[in-house]
């Protein structure tokens, strides 16, 4: 795990942040959190132990996949999430989700456990029955979280490659899936913030919905996400951008919702009370979900 006391300045330099787990203090060490008018819960926090098993007799099956990547020219994991009754008689959406700069396909089960966030709501009627994707965003031969991360970050940039030539490609193949824009969904925590935002406004022809939860500094430029919104076809259908107002890196989402505020451009725009910590991310994937693939969304 990284210091601490790493400054601003080496972040800017190299991109992203730092490595994330449970054990990792908020955020508020990137530096001074600066808050706006709008910088406001658009939801309440979720119900207590919204994120625990407690004793549903299914709330889906996980399982790692391995995969051919066409541009690691590689063998890959990933995790892959099935709803409960998860059938290949019938076609489900599928939200790629992605982990932070110290993570691996396995980061989302150490903190979040998102069969438990997206099953319940799915037995609850809240959510879609979906597919979740859960791959390893470094993309390269050797992808553990290991060593210096930092610099490891050119990979996480080269991750569009193999998530739109191999990655989906084998859903398509193996599992019962929407083959269509409206059925597919791209989000992450951090740096996989980041890179939902890159990688989901450059390919809105085969992402309809993204969300970036307290997105990292690879996140590019506003202006180069979506330089001329007007003319971008097609839209994106859901654009959900959250952030802990206690994260010293809100100013990478404030600049992205400020861009679209100012462009016109539907979004959402949530700020809860935690700082750049799994509390945050398992929150905004509880929100995320239940407005993913909703009819007349």
């Amino acid at each position: 795990m990284m210091s601490h006391c790493t400054s601003l300045f080496l972040l800017a330099l190299l991109v992203p942040v730092l490595p994330l787990s449970a054990q990792e203090p908020s955020g508020d060490r990137f530096g001074p959190v600066v808050l706006r008018p709008d910088d406001k819960p658009a939801f309440a926090e979720p119900p207590a132990g919204f994120n625990v098993r407690q004793g549903e007799p299914d709330v889906g099956r996980t399982e790692v996949v391995e995969y051919e990547s066409n541009s690691v020219a590689t063998t890959r994991k990933m995790s892959v999430y099935t709803p409960p009754g998860y059938s290949k008689e019938k076609k489900y959406p599928v939200l790629y989700l992605l982990h932070g700069i110290g993570g691996d396909e396995s980061e989302w089960h150490r903190f979040a456990t998102p069969e438990v966030i997206v099953g319940r709501l799915i037995a609850e009627k809240k959510a879609v029955p979906m597919i979740i994707v859960m791959p390893n965003g470094r993309a390269q031969k050797n992808d553990r979280a290991e060593g210096d991360v930092f610099r490891h970050a050119p990979a996480f940039g080269e991750f569009d490659r193999d998530l739109l030539g191999s990655i989906i490609p084998f859903m398509e193949k193996n599992y019962a899936v929407e083959k269509n824009r409206e059925g597919r969904a791209l989000a992450g925590l951090s740096m996989g913030g980041g890179q939902s935002l890159n990688f989901g406004f450059a390919n809105l022809e085969t992402f309809a919905w993204i969300g970036a939860f307290s997105a990292a500094p690879n996140t590019r430029p506003p202006a180069e996400l979506l330089p001329d919104p007007a003319a971008a076809k097609p839209k994106p259908r859901l654009v959900y951008l959250s952030c802990g107002n206690k994260d010293g890196l809100i100013s990478v989402s404030q600049g992205v919702h400020a861009y679209l505020k100012e462009k016109g451009v539907d979004h959402v725009w949530h700020v809860d009370g935690h700082g750049h910590d799994p509390a945050h991310w398992s929150a905004s994937l509880y929100h995320f979900a239940q407005r993913v693939f909703q009819p007349g969304k």
